[in-house]
């Protein structure tokens, strides 16, 4: 199908997200892989193929590119656009997947929405945070924590990042509607850096996505 959410984060900065509906030869018959992707792509199994496939050809549709540029990934496995100073991100949940590409250094995060978060709150939040839920609408909130986490880890794309010690997200009270802004920072040995959250409610899904200052 077309894209299925567009939207323009800074003045060349897009995030977008694709529902799949799609085969994977949908994707094959449009998209010119690299040699270095298809190494790639060859060693994925099951749905991991087509959520590739469809992040790749919706990266380039959002770059409006003729030629398109590969998109690999680093030592670090964070991935990037070749002959581009873009940073990349990609994020996929169930039918959807979401990319952003920006000249700021990103991370994006969506979500299906699951009873079972709850259960894993321990491994995530910390104390301040734990104590910011709302009880009212407890899963909401942890999925805007948890996909905020996610995408800072994304963000600073060097791994052995933890959670509860190296993230911090707001505390934050859950906005009624479903969408809003939060201050965050990793710090991590010499590594201090800021950045905002964005988060939105779309029908049993969240994206969030942060954006450093």
């Amino acid at each position: 199908m077309p894209i299925f959410y567009q939207k323009q984060i800074l003045p060349q900065g897009e995030l977008g997200i694709w529902k799949i509906t799609e085969s994977e030869d949908f994707f094959l018959e449009r998209l010119v892989i690299d040699e270095i992707e298809q190494i790639q792509f060859d060693k994925l199994k099951g749905r991991k193929r087509i959520e590739w496939l469809a992040s790749r050809w919706l990266l380039h549709r959002m770059s409006g590119r003729k030629v398109r540029g590969a998109c690999l990934k680093d030592d670090f496995g964070k991935p990037f656009l070749v002959d581009s100073n873009h940073y990349i991100s990609i994020s996929h949940s169930h039918d959807l997947v979401s990319v952003m590409a920006s000249p700021l250094n990103i991370g994006v995060d969506i979500q299906f929405i699951v009873e079972k978060i709850s259960r894993l709150a321990h491994k995530f939040l910390n104390d301040d945070e734990f104590e910011s839920l709302s009880p009212s609408q407890r899963i909401e909130h942890l999925h805007v924590y948890w996909g905020a986490k996610e995408a800072l880890y994304k963000a600073y794309g060097r791994k052995l990042l933890d959670f509860k010690q190296h993230i911090e997200v707001g505390p934050f009270e859950l906005s009624p509607s479903g969408e809003g802004k939060i201050k965050a920072a990793i710090h991590k040995d010499s590594y201090s850096k800021s950045f905002i959250i964005h988060y939105q409610k779309f029908g049993n899904y969240f994206l969030v996505y942060c954006i450093e200052k």
